[in-house]
């Protein structure tokens, strides 16, 4: 039934309140409390649902208890709508996959037999330094085994990745890393509510070693392989929307065509303890995607629009070619053709994405749903595309391709 989204805001952002901000010591940024209870607030009234009418509530969130020394979150909802008092309410948890997840026990539960549904995603992650925040998103990994990889755990793992790809297939470059990062910045400049809305970023910025794009790893072996601009957002922020099903839109007071349909949804988990059998490839993501499309009756030629997890430019361009917009090794194709910019022909990540648009981990998933939601009602704005799409596909990925959640959604 649609949905509300917070600016996203962190380093870089011009409404993030650091110590040479206009308004620093005048007032202070949002806690995870806030993003919490604006995300249920905005969610009710841009939905028209009733809190009295929900059955049920799931919040998505990762870290809560490392960023903000809190957990127990599923009784964090009812402070934005004193109707949610009483409901039942859970924390779903999935790393970076957790907003998905989330959506993903929603559907479950509307098949299931409830009416409506809210589901809620936030994180805030700019109460720790980007060394301790990058040791708690390593808890995201076999943390025994790969938190010694690098003091940046996963930036580590992900140039590990493309060391690999890079070596297996010449004619991919680091330029087209760069691609990919412009990209989602020129994206996000169009976007306001993107964390990097006001930073410009060229595809040779973002391909050039420079002191303010650094190749920062102290790892030796993978230093040269990952830039800054490679990298998604360490940011705050939440998300929420409403799952109904006919007779929840209805009692609602909506019509169906002012809500977009879940043709299906599906997620899956690999092993944690094992490394990837092939660090070319996001098999799990590729499971899941071409298990829900198959059972969906969709194809990838058949889609208008898809949010894809980018959490690394890298993985933006393995998630191509899991999902089967690109064949393997030729992802790089790709990009360089735009098939995938505004104008392309399945344009992805059209807000800006992980990169740009910014990545408090448990609102990821929830806000890739409600993008699709807002290009197929022609809500988008400045970055609107051209012709509202038909399919849009949303792929949420926790780890480094551990679990992944996925959804097929129909414009009415």
């Amino acid at each position: 039934m649609g949905g509300h989204v917070s600016p996203f805001i962190g380093k870089g952002s011009e409404r993030f309140i650091w110590k040479k901000h206009p308004d620093f010591g005048k007032k202070t940024n949002p806690g995870l409390k806030e993003y919490i209870a604006d995300a249920v607030k905005g969610a009710i009234i841009a939905t028209g649902a009733k809190a009295q009418d929900v059955d049920r509530v799931f919040l998505g969130n990762f870290a809560g208890e490392l960023f903000n020394s809190q957990g127990h979150l599923g009784a964090a909802v009812a402070h934005g709508d004193a109707g949610l008092m009483y409901k039942p309410s859970m924390r779903v948890e999935g790393a970076c996959a957790s907003g998905g997840l989330a959506a993903a026990a929603a559907v479950r539960s509307i098949q299931a037999g409830d009416d409506s549904v809210l589901v809620v995603g936030a994180e805030v992650q700019s109460t720790a330094s980007a060394r301790d925040g990058g040791t708690y998103l390593a808890r995201a990994a076999d943390y025994e085994r790969q938190a010694g990889i690098d003091d940046f755990t996963f930036p580590c793992l992900f140039a590990r990745r493309i060391k690999a790809y890079t070596s297996k297939y010449e004619h991919a470059s680091l330029q087209d890393l760069g691609l990919v990062s412009a990209k989602a910045y020129s994206n996000g400049n169009l976007n306001p509510l993107a964390h990097m809305h006001s930073v410009k970023v060229s595809a040779d910025y973002a391909s050039t070693v420079s002191k303010t794009n650094p190749n920062f790893l102290s790892n030796e072996e993978f230093n040269s392989y990952l830039r800054i601009t490679d990298c998604s957002q360490v940011s705050d922020g939440g998300a929420a929307c409403v799952f109904a099903s006919e007779a929840g839109v209805l009692k609602a007071g909506r019509r169906l065509e002012d809500c977009i349909e879940v043709m299906g949804c599906d997620y899956g988990a690999g092993d944690l303890w094992t490394d990837p059998p092939d660090l070319t490839e996001m098999t799990t993501t590729k499971v899941v995607v071409q298990r829900l499309l198959a059972k969906t009756g969709v194809s990838v030629d058949d889609l208008g629009v898809a949010e894809v997890h980018d959490c690394f430019t890298m993985a933006e361009l393995l998630m191509y070619e899991a999902i089967g917009i690109s064949k393997p090794g030729r992802a790089c194709d790709t990009i360089r053709a735009g098939d995938t910019s505004l104008t392309g022909k399945l344009p992805v990540n059209t807000g800006g994405g992980l990169i740009s648009f910014g990545h408090p981990v448990g609102a990821t998933g929830v806000k890739q749903i409600l993008e699709i939601f807002r290009q197929m009602k022609g809500q988008c704005g400045d970055y609107q595309l051209a012709s509202k799409p038909g399919l849009g596909l949303a792929v949420n990925m926790g780890g480094d391709d551990k679990t992944v959640a996925a959804m097929v959604l129909k414009n009415l």
